[in-house]
């Protein structure tokens, strides 16, 4: 879709650095199924993160070899892993932006939050990759000059790179995936909801509690693949694409207690679609568990709208409205902090998207 043989530099201006900061996400409506390359068997809806985000400084020079080399930092150590799967993700994109082949890269990423938090890493990393990229597009070959161009063009490269960071390049709330319901969605591109969010939901709060902050058992690769032979997966596909719509009307109307019926229905979808592939798999805790009863009673006994979610992981997201989070931080402090790891709590709430750094 947007291979381009003409850019490529005919000669080597001063390249300067360039720095960007891309958020991670959180679906609500979830995807977990796909097909080649990188697309979706249904559509998701997340909310952008604000705080919990990837910086990546690129530095960029002319190949000094005969092949691009990548030196690649993640905080200030040197990580050979992520320079070879970096490479690979550059090689395996080089017929939409040819100049990689004609520069080495110095790259230098940063998370805000810890690893195996339950935040995706991978969907801020790969973003903030292909805003770097699309920069150096539209810095030294004027291509790209429009909002839409440039963060489309992103969406759809850091969707080759990791499916959910197609939702990362924008801020707010987000579609990826067709459906009858928004005519420009795409299963190629992420596309903003932010215009359409409702007060109620434009600051919502995501709390994320660390239940295990270990590696998990079995990646979301594996996952995304054993939906190929779920007995579920049809049903489930077909269920997505009316809980994303549902889920869209609700964020425009601010419906919370509709809001709360979907988003916690998928989670624990998610979870069963895993629990019933073959071979099944288990990411949830003893520890999750009681946090979603704990927070059924809370809801039940006080009448505050917290609800939840979940990754592909153990990891609980507690979802409520700005007004409640002094509330929260204390049922936090006194029922759920028993069932965490360190670093325990991480405060976010929706955000503004990503942010080019001088």
């Amino acid at each position: 879709m947007y291979d381009n043989s003409k850019l490529k530099f005919k000669e080597f201006p001063d390249f300067k650095e360039i720095k960007w900061k891309s958020p991670s996400n959180i679906a609500l409506v979830k995807y977990w199924g796909k097909r080649p390359v990188q697309i979706p068997m249904n559509p998701s809806v997340s909310f952008t993160l604000q705080e919990s985000a990837t910086t990546t400084k690129m530095n960029i020079r002319p190949v000094q070899d005969k092949e691009t080399r990548i030196n690649f930092y993640l905080g200030k150590e040197s990580n050979e892993l992520f320079a070879e799967k970096t490479l690979a993700f550059f090689n395996s994109i080089s017929s939409i932006f040819p100049f990689i082949k004609q520069l080495d890269f110095e790259i230098k990423s940063e998370n805000s939050f810890p690893h195996s938090a339950g935040i995706a890493s991978s969907a801020s990393g790969m973003s903030a990759l292909a805003l770097c990229l699309c920069d150096i597009e539209r810095t030294y070959f004027s291509t790209l000059q429009t909002e839409d161009e440039f963060f489309q063009k992103a969406s759809y490269v850091a969707r080759l790179g990791s499916g959910s960071a197609a939702r990362s390049t924008f801020g707010g709330a987000v579609l990826w995936g067709e459906t009858p319901y928004i005519p420009d969605s795409s299963d190629f591109y992420g596309l903003s909801l932010k215009e359409r969010l409702h007060t109620e939901f434009k600051n919502y709060q995501d709390t994320i509690l660390i239940v295990d902050a270990g590696q998990k058992k079995v990646s979301s690769r594996v996952g995304h693949s054993l939906m190929k032979t779920n007995p579920f997966a049809s049903h489930r596909f077909e269920q997505a694409k009316t809980n994303a719509e549902n889920i869209i009307k609700v964020l425009e109307t601010g419906d919370i207690d509709t809001f709360i019926k979907i988003t916690e229905s998928e989670a624990l979808t998610l979870h069963a679609m895993m629990m019933t592939s073959m071979p099944y798999f288990l990411l949830i805790k003893p520890n999750t568990l009681q946090i979603i009863e704990k927070l059924w009673e809370y809801r039940l006994e006080t009448g505050i709208p917290l609800s939840f979610t979940l990754d592909a992981g153990p990891n609980v997201h507690l979802l409520y409205p700005q007004q409640y989070k002094k509330e929260i931080k204390e049922f936090i402090s006194s029922e759920l902090k028993k069932y965490l790891q360190s670093p325990g709590v991480i405060y976010d709430y929706v955000g503004t998207g990503p942010e080019k750094l001088n």
